[in-house]
C-alpha cells in the first residue's frame, strides 16, 4: 500500500461530523494526524467514535490548529470536510502549500470540487472524491466524540488524474475495512444523485408554500416525516439525471446509479417508506431556525447553500450543455432562486465547458 503509516502524515480540514470521524479513524489506524479547526481550543487530543452498538474506538491526534500552514506542513494526504460553498476560498488558501504528489480527498466529492481545486491540481496535487461518506456521523460533543451509524458495505471514489484512483481506494479500504472501488472518471462522482437530488427535493416540497415572513408552527423531521410529494419530485429529478447520461455515451458512467436502485424503491410510496425507515437518519430535524412564534427555513444551512448552487445547479448546467431538457430540475432551481434570492453558484462555462466534447476532455484527465 502506498499510504503507509510510516511515511504518511494526514491533515483533516474541518472539525465537524465527518472531519472528526476521519481524524479519529486515521489516528486509530496509526497515522500522524493534524486537524484544522476554527475552534482548536475546544478539541481534546483524544477523539472518540462510538458506533450504533455503543462500541468505542479512540484515536490521539498530533495537532489541532487554526493555522492552515501549520496543519498542512508535511502532510501527504489532506481530507477536506467543508461545505461546497467554501471550496473555492479554501483552495486558494491551500494552493501555496501544495507540493507534488499530495492527495486532496473531498468528503464527499460532489459540489464542484474538481473546479474549485483546479489550481491545486495544476500545482501537482491529486484530487480524490468519495461518492458518499462511509456512514452517518453526528457529533455528540464537539471536539471530543462523534456517533457513527449505518456504515456502508462498500465505497466508491474517483480521482483527477483518473489513474490515481486505485491506489487511493486501497488506502480507504484499509482505513475503514470496507471494500472501496475506483471509478473510471470524476464525473461519476459529480453526477452522483446523493444530496443534490435528495435534499433539494425534500426542501422544495417541504417549503413549497414559503414566502417572506411566513412562520411554521413546528420543525418536522427531515427523513422521519418524509412524504410522497418529496418522493415524487426526487424520482422525477433522478429520472432526468439518468436520461442525461445517455448523451454521454463515450464515458463510463455506469456507477451513477439511480436513487430508485440505491434505495431499492421503484414507486413513490416505496421511496417514502424506505427513507422514513432508515434508523440512522430518522430523527434528524429539518434545517430551520427557531424564532418567536415558531420556525423559519435556515437558508444558511449547507442543505440550501451547498446542495442547490453547488450541487443541483451543476447537473442543470451540464444538461444545458448537452441540450437535454430537465424541467423538474430547472423548476427546483428556480424555486430556490425565488425564495432565497441567490442566483450564484457553479457555472461550468466559467471553466471552459461549453459543449459535449469539452465535458469529455475535462473528465478524461
Amino acid at each position: 500500500m502506498k499510504y503507509k503509516q510510516s511515511n504518511t502524515s494526514i491533515a483533516i480540514i474541518g472539525g465537524g461530523n465527518i472531519g472528526t470521524q476521519f481524524a479519529c479513524m486515521c489516528a486509530y489506524k496509526g497515522y500522524k494526524v493534524n486537524l484544522f479547526s476554527s475552534k482548536p481550543e475546544l478539541f481534546d487530543r483524544k477523539l472518540q467514535i462510538v458506533n450504533e452498538y455503543n462500541e468505542v474506538i479512540e484515536g490521539e491526534i498530533n495537532l489541532v490548529s487554526s493555522c492552515l500552514s501549520e496543519v498542512l506542513t508535511g502532510c501527504r494526504v489532506i481530507f477536506v470536510s467543508y461545505p461546497a460553498f467554501k471550496f473555492q476560498e479554501l483552495a486558494m488558501q491551500m494552493v501555496k502549500f501544495i507540493e507534488k504528489d499530495v492527495c486532496i480527498c473531498v468528503l464527499p466529492g460532489t459540489g464542484g470540487a474538481e473546479f474549485a481545486f483546479g489550481e491545486c491540481i495544476k500545482a501537482g496535487a491529486t484530487l480524490v472524491g468519495l461518492q458518499r461518506v462511509p456512514s452517518v456521523a453526528r457529533l455528540e460533543q464537539y471536539g471530543k466524540r462523534v456517533r457513527c451509524e449505518g456504515l456502508r458495505s462498500e465505497l466508491f471514489l474517483a480521482s483527477i488524474p483518473n489513474c490515481k484512483a486505485p491506489e487511493f481506494a486501497e488506502f480507504i479500504e484499509f482505513l475503514w475495512e470496507i471494500k472501496c472501488h475506483s471509478l473510471p472518471n470524476y464525473l461519476s462522482v459529480t453526477l452522483t444523485p446523493s444530496n443534490p437530488i435528495l435534499h433539494t427535493a425534500r426542501l422544495r416540497t417541504l417549503f413549497a408554500d414559503y414566502e417572506n415572513g411566513k412562520i411554521y408552527k413546528r420543525n418536522p423531521l427531515f427523513y422521519g416525516e418524509w412524504d410522497d410529494a418529496a418522493s415524487d419530485l426526487l424520482i422525477a429529478n433522478d429520472s432526468e439525471l439518468q436520461g442525461m447520461l445517455i448523451c454521454l455515451r463515450k464515458m463510463d458512467l455506469s456507477n451513477v446509479r439511480s436513487l430508485k436502485k440505491h434505495y431499492e424503491s421503484n414507486s413513490v410510496q416505496e421511496m417514502t417508506s424506505k427513507l422514513r425507515s432508515i434508523k440512522s437518519l430518522h430523527n434528524l430535524a429539518s434545517p430551520m431556525i427557531e424564532v418567536d412564534g415558531g420556525w423559519i427555513p435556515n437558508f444558511a444551512s449547507r442543505y440550501f447553500s451547498s446542495d442547490f448552487p453547488f450541487g443541483l445547479l451543476i447537473i442543470e448546467e451540464l444538461a444545458e450543455v448537452l441540450d437535454y431538457p430537465v424541467p423538474n430540475i430547472s423548476n427546483t432551481m428556480k424555486w430556490y432562486r425565488d425564495v432565497t434570492g441567490n442566483c450564484g453558484g457553479i457555472k461550468v462555462s466559467d471553466y471552459g465547458i461549453k459543449n459535449t466534447e469539452d465535458i469529455y476532455n475535462w473528465y478524461h484527465q
